[in-house]
């Protein structure tokens, strides 16, 4: 390359690194993500360029998302509000001083989920539990069923997922199947083959054709759903593979938990597979019998909060900053990342300097290194503020839960970072029940003696190595 093409490209990138880092600072967004991508682009000037048009730009304003967001909010009217209308007096519910109060008024305002009270949910444990249930609940499928996957892979669980949906489709059943096209970018078009011969209508999430071009890589749909004809429900943190029966060798036992749901709820959850299918495959489905009658199911207090890019408010963010902040007692959280934003952070460190008893389980060995070593660049300020963290070893831990003051827990498929927060598509339960927190605190006990505490004193004695991964991942945080 001569001296001249050189010096061209030289001004080229510098011009282009200067206009987009004035767009970063006109777009006013956290000065921690301002300073992050600042750093980015100085530090690696052409490749930070490319990584601002991937991942960079603000989603929430993307001509996609707001156009999703609108359709969105015009089907869950009609679906909800309209057919289904549910006439809870929130009123009732503020009264309650403790997350409560807190937590239900907020969801019906940030995501417009309505609080169910007719149902009843199963915690299930880890994979061979989790499938089981799934595969029982499709063989007996006599309408519909409806599929939600990030990751599906061609596995031996894969295979008996794929030959279940074959046979309720040559059987009749409506079957739909939405699956991420990066979560499951190794799946092959030969898997689908058979499903849509049978009959199966099988659609990707935000398909990447042009990936040195487009930016849809970086908005993942990460939602777990699956819908029984409308009356029985499954969400959580479990894909579709065989590394979650635990037959990964690097990780072994892979710890996990997933929600069998019945009741009033799988009216929310029904509509909020529909809004995805609407955006994938532009076929509106609204036919009442979708939602059939219920019947009693239950007294368990159910919200469902679905978040993602599409979204004008981060609702399970800021669910999540809310029960922190209200706990009273205890908050445990078990999560497989932590990269959480400031606010989070600080929710976190206020709850333990109060004297509210704040643990975390997090995995011991890392899935992937970055966001492994990002998260423990936030452990110091933790322990310092008395947060007790556990590293999980008995395998890898990939559950998502949150449980608090005996009264509230949520399980889903948000992580406790920015991703989660910001960039996937998520959908968590939220659930008010004095018996299912009691069970799954239990849960979370019999966890922690699986795992080893991390001792502040001992860790603050860490390497320099150490401490060198921990902030040059934390550098790159806001934007994971």
């Amino acid at each position: 390359m001569n001296t001249t093409v050189l010096n061209v490209l030289t001004i080229f990138f510098t011009i282009l690194t200067i206009l987009i880092s004035i767009i970063i600072v006109l777009e006013n967004r956290n000065p921690s993500k301002t300073v992050a991508w600042l750093l980015v682009l100085i530090l690696l000037p052409v490749v930070g360029i490319f990584f601002y048009l991937y991942i960079g730009q603000n989603h929430r304003k993307r001509r996609t998302f707001i156009k999703k967001r609108k359709q969105d909010y015009r089907l869950l009217r009609r679906l909800l509000m309209e057919q289904l209308p549910f006439t809870r007096n929130i009123d009732i519910f503020k009264q309650n001083n403790d997350i409560r109060g807190r937590l239900i008024p907020l969801l019906i305002h940030n995501t417009k989920s309505p609080i169910t009270v007719n149902n009843s949910c199963k915690v299930l444990n880890n994979g061979e539990e989790t499938f089981e249930e799934m595969l029982k609940a499709i063989d007996a499928a006599q309408d519909h069923i409806h599929m939600e996957y990030f990751i599906i892979k061609e596995s031996e669980i894969g295979e008996l997922f794929k030959q279940a949906l074959i046979k309720k489709a040559k059987e009749g059943i409506e079957v739909r199947l939405i699956y991420d096209a990066v979560g499951s970018w190794r799946l092959k078009s030969s898997f689908f083959k058979p499903l849509i011969a049978a009959g199966v209508q099988v659609k990707p999430f935000l398909p990447v054709t042009l990936p040195l071009f487009g930016n849809s890589l970086n908005y993942r749909n990460h939602r777990k759903i699956l819908i029984i004809d409308g009356k029985v429900g499954f969400l959580g943190g479990i894909n579709i593979g065989d590394e979650y029966l635990g037959r990964n060798e690097r990780f072994g036992f892979w710890r996990d938990l997933h929600l069998k749901l019945k009741g009033e709820t799988l009216y929310v959850l029904q509509a909020i597979f529909l809004m995805d299918w609407f955006f994938v495959s532009r076929e509106e489905i609204d036919d009442t019998r979708y939602f059939p009658p219920q019947g009693y199911c239950g007294e368990q207090l159910i919200q469902l909060a679905s978040s993602g890019p599409d979204s004008f408010w981060p609702a399970i963010q800021q669910s999540y900053f809310a029960a922190i902040a209200a706990a009273k007692e205890y908050v445990y959280i078990m999560t497989p990342y932590v990269v959480p934003d400031e606010s989070i952070l600080v929710a976190l460190k206020t709850a333990a300097l109060s004297g509210v008893d704040v643990r975390l389980v997090i995995p011991g060995k890392p899935d992937h290194y970055t966001v492994f070593w990002a998260s423990r660049s936030h452990f110091m300020e933790l322990l310092e503020a008395g947060v007790k963290i556990y590293e999980y070893q008995k395998g890898f831990v990939h559950g998502k839960m949150i449980i608090a003051d005996d009264i509230f827990t949520t399980i889903g498929t948000a992580n406790l970072d920015i991703r989660s927060f910001s960039l996937n598509f998520e959908v968590n339960a939220f659930i008010y029940d004095e018996d299912l927190c009691k069970e799954m605190k239990a849960i979370y006990l019999k966890d922690i003696e699986d795992s080893d505490q991390i001792d502040r004193r001992h860790y603050k004695k860490r390497s320099f190595l150490h401490r060198i991964k921990e902030s040059l991942a934390r550098i790159f945080s806001p934007v994971l």
